[in-house]
């Protein structure tokens, strides 16, 4: 299991994409339709339209990641956003990863260390 930093940010597109795509395809979709650049370090999730397969693409150091998973039963619980691109946080992408639908999210605040 791949894990990203705590502090990653994470992109998912909420639109159907073609699982054929790589490194390249993949990085253009990013660039093109999420707006964003593929060599920021943050993480880009990508979807299926039967939602049985993922891809992450991410910038390292050194180059392109690709990390990928296939379901053999169920589906991702992606719905889709009306932008097409929904935010995610680390714990987020897991839950998605490990098949587990929130039906109401309510965060407990926490303590946070004023900046001042």
């Amino acid at each position: 299991m791949f894990t990203p930093a705590a502090n990653q940010k994470i992109w998912l597109c909420t639109t159907a994409v073609d699982m054929r795509k790589s490194f390249n395809g993949l990085s253009a979709l990013v660039r093109n339709k999420l707006g964003h650049n593929p060599q920021s370090g943050q993480y880009f999730v990508f979807v299926n339209a039967r939602k049985t397969q993922m891809k992450v693409l991410y910038f390292e150091n050194s180059g392109y990641c690709v990390w990928a998973k296939r379901l053999e039963q169920g589906q991702f619980p992606v719905k889709n956003h009306p932008n097409g691109i929904q935010s995610l946080t680390v714990s987020g992408l897991h839950m998605i990863v490990d098949g587990i639908t929130v039906l109401r999210h309510k965060q407990a605040k926490r303590y946070g260390q004023s900046s001042a």
